[in-house]
């Protein structure tokens, strides 16, 4: 397949290796044989979202973040399009609090969201630094992370991330975290977060071939070495919740 991914602000939105969630997805892809055309997108470009395969926005500080999101604004109808039809999306670090209903900043300001997601973000002064473990409903394999956030994200009914046993949530310490809906999967979780969990990065490809309606080759490419960073990654971080 010719595949076509939207990768938004990557200058502004680039915290902590997020382009690497782009580079090892689009490596995963054309392992599988395809072709994959990644469209970088600057504030004040015009974007064609018809045929994307997948969008993808990755972590930036506060700052960026609203520069983002006043460029950002002008699409909403047409993310929201692309979400209730089933494109893949990934956001990740700040970037996830784009898709809601609101952010307000540690000022009071309030800015509107693209509202793919019923959810409210409040940013404050103190910030929630430290590493994540937890699950997801998608599969059985735990979820690995780093998150570095200020904010406290209410209202959302159907979180990525189920279950944390270490971590802040989207509203509390060990909450649900992160937000999904059809094929879009956002958090606050960088390091890049598809990097760190090779399951996620399955479910993510998954997505991407539901939507073309295709099926997944019975045999997949292997990749011993980013199994095996997961694997110490969870045991590490099991050994360190478990004594706590």
């Amino acid at each position: 397949m010719e595949l076509r991914f939207l990768h938004f602000y990557p200058d502004l939105m680039s915290l902590y290796g997020s382009w690497g969630n782009v580079a090892l997805l689009r490596r995963h892809l054309e392992d599988l044989g395809n072709t994959v055309t990644v469209e970088e997108i600057r504030p004040g470009e015009q974007v064609n979202f018809e045929n994307a395969d997948f969008i993808f926005m990755g972590a930036g500080t506060e700052r960026s973040q609203k520069a983002a999101l006043e460029d950002f604004a002008r699409f909403g109808k047409d993310v929201r399009d692309a979400a209730d039809n089933g494109v893949t999306m990934l956001f990740c670090g700040t970037a996830m609090q784009l898709l809601g209903q609101s952010i307000t900043d540690v000022t009071g300001t309030y800015f509107m969201g693209v509202r793919v997601g019923n959810f409210s973000c409040t940013q404050g002064k103190k910030r929630f630094v430290g590493d994540v473990y937890g699950h997801t409903d998608l599969y059985q394999s735990p979820i690995v992370g780093f998150m570095n956030s200020c904010t406290l994200v209410s209202g959302v009914l159907t979180p990525l991330l189920t279950e944390l046993f270490m971590g802040f949530g989207n509203e509390q310490e060990r909450g649900p975290e992160g937000f999904r809906k059809n094929n879009v999967f956002a958090s606050e979780l960088t390091g890049p977060i598809l990097v760190k969990n090779p399951p996620l990065m399955r479910r993510v490809i998954t997505g991407i071939y539901d939507h073309r309606g295709q099926a997944l080759p019975i045999s997949l490419p292997a990749y011993p070495m980013e199994e095996e960073s997961y694997r110490i990654a969870c045991q590490e971080l099991k050994t360190r919740f478990e004594k706590e």
